[in-house]
């Protein structure tokens, strides 16, 4: 944290490491001990291969519930319409998130006919190394069944994990009007808080869409939490958007659109969803007039960078921070008169990310 404020407060000139692909192979620790276990975990339902120490996400919900939409949609670019001819989840399916992407997590899609207090079910094995466990709601069925599913999942896990985050995603949302999603999330969050009354266990509830941003926002928040330097990413980012008169700026993960940091401003969702096309746009214009001979790859590297101005008065910028991340701001057109000082600080702020993870990773 000092090397990354020093490199901000000094405004020392760039310099390239030349190990950075480790550097930013994942923004985890190797130390948690997540999920890092000797042999194979064999249930009736499926069979569960946990030999990688990086942290594990855990997807449950009742049936038809849309965990593996929301899973193919964030992580393996499936458009939302093709999720309706996707077959209901029949067994525990693994899926390492780590090709091409700073966001490396383990996924395991839990069908929704699993009872984890049959004596089949190795609860330390399932839940001992999980970070975060995401419970899938139906917002347009009945969810009272699904509520005591959650009761009885959440307290279990919560015995053999107290450090798990326990999230909660109101799934198809886009159903129902704005005021029927205000009153769905309020009376899901009243029942939910009534079941575990006595608890001390914490939900956070998030209305989402796969036929929107809402689902990338949301497994945003649940990546963020898994992320031990995010204090300091915010205050980079802090910094930076002072410094340079921004209004907004996110830190983007470029392969799933999922925002691995953003200053402390509120979130707004067209902010991000333009922030977040415009990664598309870069990308696949890139690809179009790219010279590179290797077409599998990404058109995407250290000479990346974008600027569009809308028709509102503001601008978007887009700087490359590493192979993985992009830096995505906002910001008055006005405020866009010095572009020497923008690139130095934005020069500044790369070097700052990479004293944060080069420090992470001596540790």
């Amino acid at each position: 944290i000092s090397c990354a404020r020093r490199s901000c407060r000094e405004m020392s000139n760039y310099e390239e490491y030349p190990d950075q692909e480790d550097q930013y192979a994942s923004s985890f620790p190797n130390d948690l001990g997540y999920g890092h276990l000797q042999e194979d975990y064999k249930s009736e339902s499926g069979l569960i291969h946990a030999n990688e120490n990086k942290p594990r996400i855990l997807l449950l919900g009742l049936r038809r519930s849309g965990k593996s939409s929301i899973q193919k949609v964030v992580f393996h670019k499936m458009s939302p319409n093709e999720t309706l001819f996707l077959e209901s989840t029949s067994k525990i399916i693994k899926s390492d998130i780590s090709n091409s992407s700073f966001v490396q997590f383990q996924i395991w899609d839990f069908p929704g006919q699993i009872d984890f207090f049959d004596g089949t079910f190795d609860a330390e094995t399932i839940f001992g190394g999980c970070g975060a466990l995401v419970f899938v709601i139906d917002a347009q069925d009945e969810y009272s069944e699904a509520l005591n599913k959650l009761h009885g999942t959440v307290t279990k896990a919560h015995k053999v994990n107290p450090n798990i985050t326990f999230e909660v995603f109101i799934h198809k949302a886009d159903g129902l009007s704005d005021e029927n999603k205000m009153e769905t999330q309020r009376d899901i969050h009243q029942q939910a808080m009534d079941l575990l009354q006595g608890e001390d266990i914490h939900l956070s509830l998030y209305l989402t869409s796969i036929y929107d941003h809402t689902i990338f926002e949301a497994f945003s928040k649940v990546i963020q939490k898994l992320i031990p330097q995010l204090p300091t990413l915010e205050n980079l980012l802090d910094i930076l958007i002072s410094n340079c008169r921004m209004d907004k700026a996110f830190l983007i993960d470029v392969v799933s659109k999922i925002y691995v940091a953003t200053d402390s401003s509120p979130v707004d969702m067209q902010t991000y969803e333009l922030c977040s096309d415009m990664i598309d746009v870069v990308v696949d214009v890139s690809s179009i007039y790219s010279n590179r001979e290797d077409t599998e790859g990404m058109s995407y590297d250290a000479e990346t960078q974008s600027v569009i101005k809308l028709n509102n008065g503001m601008v978007l910028y887009l700087r490359e921070v590493n192979k993985y991340l992009a830096l995505v701001c906002l910001l008055r057109e006005d405020n866009f008169d010095k572009h020497g000082l923008i690139d130095y600080n934005f020069q500044c702020f790369k070097t700052a990310i990479g004293d944060v993870f080069k420090h992470m990773v001596k540790k």
